[in-house]
């Protein structure tokens, strides 16, 4: 006797977790950057620094739509002293940012002013040179090698401890294209040389008792962003060290291209449970970064942030036009932070594939939908009436905001 079994839903809490890697808490203002708390999005501004006005006004458009942490660089000491008046406009008239310097170079000057009116500090160690361009070189000795990281410590020094006293934090951001000579020499144009430029800089903090450190691997080639990434947490693991990371494909572009080019570099460590903090590399106004990385984390469960909606992709069987009913759906809808809403256009597949939204609007005769509450429906109504009578039930069940007072709210 053949005997039936019974299917049972998934356990979609178990399916949908991301492990995430264990790392040491960094804060940022009032921000945490990893030890478990949830992956931060960020950007920076393309104003120039001095102009105090309209990088306030910037700021403060990328910290409204969602931007926790704003980057400004910083190539001069007149740039450092303004970064003074911006943080204290953006506190008069707005609120406090957490604020992160980009400090080019081995400008010890510039790094220790902008420290005291950051919250942290970036530096590039490909930028940290101490010797003239030889042609004619081919290698570095190992006393060589030795020097020059000794000139790297005695420069860093009066920045770390400046940072440790005040207890703000140091990104070390290390990029595939600008990796020094003498690590291009002895590693190569590699994963590997960028861990090594990375690592190198993280003991001289390590030696001077400084752990508020979050590390950066970027290029703008994917598949060699994600191998420094990889290698650089497997490096980490051996040597016993939990800094968190910071994600990014550098120089994306613009456009579909840009976007799907980080989404492939960004969500993929990601599922990995690599990744603290996000910033999405834009050919474009900042603001639109923003929205990318949102949608990357919530795609991954690693954020909620914004409806989700589940959609059918259409076919012969969809019973009404599936892209014109989601758009009105989600017009009506995406202000309801965390509720799954699916949009299905025949019986055949609706009930099961959206099995797990909250509510659900599914094609089922022509010229009427049926409401589902979970796998339960609810009422059958007019296609015509079918976003009104959702809202109604959504309100019903107490999960409605009027968008006028989610504003205010916000």
């Amino acid at each position: 006797m053949q005997t039936l079994l019974t299917p049972t839903a998934p356990d979609l809490s178990l399916i949908s977790t991301i492990p995430r890697r264990k790392t040491r808490p960094v804060r940022i203002g009032d921000i945490t950057i990893g030890g478990g708390f949830p992956v931060v999005v960020q950007s920076m501004i393309n104003e120039d620094t001095l102009d105090i006005n309209a990088s306030v006004d910037a700021i403060r458009r990328l910290h409204a739509i969602g931007c926790e942490i704003v980057r400004v660089t910083v190539p001069s000491l007149a740039h450092a002293k303004a970064v003074a008046q911006i943080k204290q406009k953006l506190a008069e008239t707005y609120q406090v940012v957490p604020l992160v310097a980009d400090v080019h170079h081995n400008a010890m000057k510039i790094a220790l002013e902008v420290a005291n009116h950051v919250d942290k500090v970036r530096i590039n160690p490909g930028l940290y040179v101490f010797e003239k361009p030889n042609d004619q070189r081919t290698q570095y000795t190992q006393a060589e090698f030795d020097e020059i990281g000794e000139k790297i410590h005695e420069t860093l020094e009066p920045l770390i401890v400046s940072l440790r006293d005040q207890g703000k934090a140091m990104r070390i951001g290390v990029n595939h294209g600008s990796l020094s000579e003498r690590m291009l020499f002895t590693y190569g144009d590699t994963p590997e040389g960028m861990v090594q430029s990375a690592l190198e800089f993280i003991r001289i903090c390590e030696s001077l008792n400084f752990h508020n450190l979050i590390i950066s691997l970027k290029a703008s080639r994917v598949p060699v962003m994600i191998a420094a990434y990889r290698l650089m947490v497997q490096r980490m693991n051996e040597l016993g060290m939990e800094y968190p990371l910071h994600l990014g494909v550098t120089e994306a572009g613009d456009g579909e291209y840009g976007r799907i080019k980080s989404t492939a570099g960004i969500a993929t460590l990601l599922t990995d449970g690599i990744g603290d903090t996000i910033r999405i590399s834009l050919t474009e106004a900042p603001e639109k970064e923003i929205p990318v990385g949102y949608s990357i984390l919530q795609a991954l469960g690693l954020r909620k942030t914004m409806v989700e909606y589940v959609a059918c992709p259409s076919c012969g069987r969809t019973l009404f036009n599936l892209e014109e009913v989601l758009h009105l759906v989600r017009e009506a809808t995406k202000h309801l932070t965390g509720l799954d809403i699916a949009v299905m256009g025949c019986i055949v597949n609706g009930p099961g594939e959206m099995a797990d939204a909250d509510y659900g609007y599914v094609g089922k005769q022509p010229g009427y939908i049926s409401l589902y509450r979970g796998r339960e429906e609810i009422k059958k109504v007019p296609e015509a009436n079918g976003v009104e009578e959702l809202i109604d039930l959504i309100k019903a069940d107490g999960r409605w905001v009027d968008p006028e007072d989610y504003l205010l709210a916000d």
